[in-house]
């Protein structure tokens, strides 16, 4: 069990930006390097209950916000179109930040979390001086959607096609933290979560968009919902899977369930920048829960690499 197991993030602010009344947790100085922990599905922000104090007790300023549908984050307007899909999450994260008055910052991730901030290097690299992403490269090529895989992979991914369904809408509405637990043990099969853990993160499953939310971005990234007209241009510049230009950290967990390790190779076309990519031995896909130093780690990392590549790009400072 990790030290925060039982602890909470805490106080919680909000802030209006863009479509979204955001709820998020700060901690660390106002003036510190700015670092957002973008958290993934079916989790919320305690995923970085070890992750965010740690970063701040060394001075950098930590955001960790929760994502649209989940936690206390809300909708402004209720016409707004409950859309999960990747450019919606990733244009989230840019509101925020413009809100926050954070021109740059690191952006790390796992799961829906690390897609978002992987939009977000790939569109917006002036905003993003660093990038952490569990599993690398996570924009979807929808387009390719169809394309299936292995078998026993698709097993673990029952939730994707479930969801297309309205018995899966329905399932979803009426055991949020039942679902959530299937899907942890298989994510994570060696992380010894207890109930109360399951229940913190299931509050986050409350939230009144959550099912509508959650259901466009599995029925979206496989073609069966269409996205939300505000993000046909994003939708468009992510179709050409853009590359990666920033400095990356990526990361696999050796105990994930559904996404088997890579040597990061499979991705390394879509980093054209520095990359470092690391295996965590024990860790499965919920990895800064599971293994909060190797994440912290790894955004220390991504800043040595940023600073060896400027003084490489710049002789002259060295």
């Amino acid at each position: 069990m990790s030290a925060g197991d039982g602890q909470r993030l805490g106080p919680v602010q909000r802030v209006r930006a863009g479509v979204l009344d955001v709820a998020y947790h700060e901690d660390g100085p106002a003036d510190g390097e700015a670092v957002l922990l973008l958290h993934g599905f079916p989790y919320d922000i305690h995923s970085y209950v070890d992750v965010a104090p740690a970063l701040a007790a060394e001075g950098f300023r930590v955001i960790v916000p929760h994502l649209r549908g989940h936690g206390a984050t809300r909708f402004l307007d209720p016409a707004t179109p409950r859309s999960g899909q990747q450019a919606a999450l990733g244009d989230d994260v840019v509101a925020l930040m413009d809100v926050l008055e954070i021109p740059r910052a690191v952006l790390a991730g796992y799961d829906w979390g690390a897609r978002a901030a992987c939009v977000v290097a790939a569109l917006w690299p002036e905003r993003c001086t660093g990038l952490v992403s569990v599993n690398s490269y996570l924009i979807q090529d929808i387009a390719a959607a169809m394309t299936p895989i292995r078998p026993d992979l698709e097993a673990g991914f029952w939730y994707f096609y479930y969801f297309l369904t309205e018995r899966g809408r329905a399932g979803l509405a009426a055991d949020p933290r039942g679902i959530a637990e299937v899907i942890w043990r298989r994510n994570s099969p060696a992380w010894p979560f207890d109930d109360a853990t399951l229940d913190r993160a299931a509050e986050a499953f409350t939230n009144p968009d959550y099912v509508d939310v959650v259901i466009h971005s599995y029925r979206h990234r496989l073609g069966y919902a269409p996205g939300a007209p505000a993000y046909t241009e994003i939708e468009r510049r992510l179709a050409a899977q853009p590359v990666i230009t920033v400095p990356a950290v990526t990361l696999d967990g050796l105990a994930d369930g559904n996404f088997p390790a890579t040597d990061g190779s499979p991705s390394a076309a879509h980093f054209t920048g520095p990359r470092l990519h690391l295996q965590v031995t024990g860790a499965g896909h919920n990895l800064p829960q599971e293994a909060p130093k190797d994440f912290a780690d790894a955004v220390r990392e991504v800043i040595h690499l940023r600073h060896a590549w400027s003084r490489d790009e710049h002789p002259e400072r060295r």
